[in-house]
């Protein structure tokens, strides 16, 4: 089949977004590939808002066929792995409800697939700032020293990378692999990338793929998200401990650093002196670094950002550290 008139089955799968969810709805429903290539597979994971209606009201108006599926069991590995098993496109993307895409969105990545990749993304920006804070937990989610330091959150140039959101999939990738592991609350992604990439799978980045994620708005919004990731890190290492960067486990190496170097404090003080010189001399340069990046909120980002980053840096390492040392717990609570 001609690569240029591949379907591709659009997945999302959702839980209480019902704020968000339309205005995703409508950019897909803007896209500038033919409306007969694209069908939609929304998965409402037992939402008590309207998010369900949103979703039917969509499935109603669309140009493109629209299925609205139950996610029972509310975790987000098994709501991917609904919408798969019912996918009947070339190629399968997912998109989280708080995502934005610009309308050549699809188009882009379907351009970037027929060069002869399997997967294929771009890069995933901030949403939209309206508010100073918002530019506050923007800055806190996309920097480096935080939220952003994964490839896709960069830029740069066409390459391969290690892995990537929001991607483009042929169909026959998820064939060959295996459905999402269901056992995961978290860090699916980070276990799947890592059966594809053994499947001798590529990632290819294409940089003139751009979408759009909103970061959370409130502060406690944001350590439940970096407390949650980190927890999901160290259950992970359990299952599957090769399907992690180096960079996820740094937190947690800062946070036992901390803590040997105050346990040293009667002997030596030393090695705490010098990681806290260390950890405050980048803390200060990332903070201005993200703060000037902002369009708003570039005082109050400049103020808070040298507070903010060690909170979310201890949050999630001990986060991390938890989860490694709690193996065989088989739930948690849902969408934390």
């Amino acid at each position: 089949m001609d690569d240029a008139m591949i379907s591709i089955s659009f997945i999302v799968v959702a839980y209480n977004a019902a704020d968000s969810l339309p205005l995703l709805l409508d950019d897909l429903r803007a896209q500038t590939l033919p409306a007969g290539q694209i069908e939609a597979l929304l998965v409402d994971s037992a939402s008590t808002d309207g998010t369900r209606a949103a979703m039917t009201a969509f499935a109603e108006t669309a140009p493109f066929p629209v299925r609205v599926l139950d996610n029972p069991k509310r975790w987000l590995a098994s709501g991917i792995n609904v919408a798969l098993a019912a996918a009947t496109g070339d190629a399968v993307i997912r998109l989280d409800a708080h995502a934005r895409i610009p309308e050549d969105f699809l188009e882009k990545n379907l351009a970037a697939l027929s060069r002869g990749e399997d997967i294929v993304g771009g890069c995933v920006s901030g949403a939209e700032i309206r508010t100073p804070w918002e530019g506050v937990m923007r800055a806190l989610d996309t920097s480096r020293f935080c939220g952003g330091a994964a490839p896709f959150r960069n830029g740069g140039e066409a390459r391969y990378v290690d892995t990537l959101a929001y991607a483009l999939y042929r169909r026959e990738v998820y064939e060959r692999v295996g459905p999402y592991d269901e056992r995961l609350r978290r860090t699916e992604d980070n276990e799947m990338h890592y059966r594809m990439r053994q499947a001798g799978y590529r990632f290819y980045f294409s940089p003139d793929i751009v979408s759009y994620h909103a970061a959370r708005a409130t502060l406690r919004g944001q350590l439940r998200q970096k407390w949650g990731n980190g927890y999901w890190i160290g259950r992970t290492m359990h299952i599957q401990p090769r399907c992690f960067a180096p960079r996820h486990l740094i937190p947690a190496a800062f946070v036992l650093a901390l803590l040997g170097g105050l346990l040293l404090l009667p002997v030596c003080r030393w090695p705490l002196a010098l990681l806290l010189l260390a950890y405050i001399a980048c803390d200060l340069l990332f903070s201005v670094q993200a703060a000037l990046r902002q369009t708003k909120g570039r005082l109050p980002a400049l103020l808070l950002l040298p507070f903010l980053f060690p909170a979310i840096h201890i949050v999630y390492g001990a986060g991390t550290l938890l989860g490694l040392f709690t193996p065989g717990a088989k739930e948690a609570v849902p969408h934390a």
